[in-house]
C-alpha cells in the first residue's frame, strides 16, 4: 500500500468518489485551479473540469446555500470551507436548512452534503484560523460530525461520509495534515461511521481523544506507562453519533475516564461525553471523570502551545486520575 499523508489521502478519497459517482461535485473557495489553500483538491480540476470542481465566490453562506439546492436536485456536493473559523456565515444554512430537510420533507429530500473544513491550532493562525467548533454542530439534530486523526481513516471516513444519506461535517485537523503519515489502500474502502478505535490498550484509565490531540494523548500515555500507569487511548473518529459501546466497555474495565479536546472547556464535547458515561456507568467509576481541554478564551497567537492540551498538561491528569 502506498504511503500518504492526510492531505494526499483526502485528495485520493475525493478523486475515488468522483470517479465512481458522477453526481459528486466539489465546490468552495479556490478549490479548482489553485487546488485549495492547503492543496487538498489539487489536480481534481484538471481531471474533472469546471462543472464538477467549482470555484465559488467568497461567501460561505452562499456556498452552502447553493450546495443545499444542488443536493435537493440529486447531486452530492462536497463543500470545502477554507477554515472552520469561516463557517459561521453558513451556520444558518447548515442548522435551519441542511440539517432539517430530511425531516421537513418526510424523508423525500434528504439534502445529502459533506462539508469539509480544517480545524484546530498548531500553525500559529491565532483566533481567526485555529478554532475547533465541533460542539456547535454536534448539538444540531440531523447532522453527523467526523474528525479523523490519520490518513487511512481520513480516506475511509470521507468515503463513508459521502456515501451516507445524512449531511456530514467533516473536520480535518490541519496540524497533522502533513505530519501524520501511513499506509492507505488504493481504490475504494470505507471506515464505518460511529466506530471508535482503541489505539493503545490499557487497564488503569480510559482516555478519549480525536484529531490532532490523539497524538498528544498517546504521548502522555507512553510517559504515564513509564510511571506505572497504563492508559487505554480511544480515537473517537466519528464524534456524532459517538461509539458509546466501545467507550463504555473500556470505562467499565478501567473505572476511570479522561477526555481530551482542543476546544474550550465550557459546554465543549467533553462535557457530553462525561455525561453519557456517567449516566450509563456511574457505579463502575472509581474516580471523577476529568477533562483536559483548551481554555475559555479566544485562541491566542503567541501562547497557542500553552492553550492547547498538549502532552505536558495531559500527563499529570492521567497520573492523578489513575491513582485517585
Amino acid at each position: 500500500m502506498p504511503q500518504m499523508n492526510m492531505v494526499q489521502a483526502i485528495n485520493d478519497a475525493l478523486a475515488t468518489a468522483m470517479r465512481s459517482d458522477e453526481r459528486v461535485v466539489v465546490m468552495g473557495e479556490d478549490v479548482g485551479k489553485v487546488g485549495g489553500v492547503f492543496r487538498v483538491t489539487a489536480g481534481l480540476f484538471d481531471e474533472f473540469g469546471d462543472e464538477r470542481v467549482i470555484d465559488t465566490p467568497l461567501s460561505e453562506n452562499g456556498i452552502v446555500g447553493t450546495a443545499v439546492g444542488m443536493a435537493l436536485y440529486g447531486l452530492v456536493p462536497v463543500v470545502e470551507i477554507q477554515f472552520s473559523d469561516f463557517i459561521w456565515p453558513a451556520y444558518d444554512q447548515i442548522v435551519n436548512e441542511l440539517a432539517k430537510f430530511r425531516y421537513r420533507s418526510g424523508g423525500e429530500y434528504p439534502a445529502k452534503i459533506v462539508i469539509r473544513t480544517p480545524v484546530g491550532g498548531g500553525i500559529r493562525g491565532g483566533h481567526y484560523h485555529s478554532q475547533h467548533p465541533e460542539a456547535a454542530f454536534i448539538h444540531v439534530a440531523g447532522l453527523k460530525v467526523v474528525c479523523p486523526s490519520n490518513p487511512h481513516d481520513a480516506k475511509g471516513l470521507l468515503l463513508a461520509s459521502i456515501a451516507d444519506p445524512d449531511p456530514v461535517l467533516f473536520f480535518e485537523p490541519k496540524r497533522v495534515y502533513r505530519a501524520a503519515k501511513g499506509e492507505v489502500p488504493q481504490g475504494a474502502y470505507t471506515v464505518p461511521l460511529e466506530s471508535a478505535a482503541i489505539v493503545r490498550p490499557g487497564r488503569h484509565v480510559t482516555v478519549l481523544a480525536y484529531g490532532a490531540m490523539l497524538y498528544e494523548a498517546l504521548d502522555a500515555a507512553a510517559k504515564a506507562s513509564a510511571k506505572g500507569v497504563e492508559a487505554e487511548v480511544i480515537d473517537l473518529r466519528t464524534l456524532w453519533p459517538v461509539d458509546i459501546g466501545t467507550i463504555l466497555e473500556s470505562v467499565k474495565r478501567t473505572g476511570r475516564l479522561v477526555v481530551v479536546h482542543e476546544a474550550p472547556k465550557t459546554c465543549g464535547f467533553g462535557a457530553e461525553l462525561m455525561s453519557l458515561v456517567t449516566e450509563r456507568a456511574f457505579y463502575h467509576l472509581e474516580a471523577p471523570p476529568v477533562r483536559v481541554t483548551g481554555f475559555d478564551t479566544p485562541f491566542p497567537y503567541t501562547l497557542e502551545m500553552e492553550y492547547m492540551p498538549l502532552s505536558h498538561r495531559i500527563l499529570p491528569t492521567l497520573l492523578d486520575t489513575a491513582r485517585a
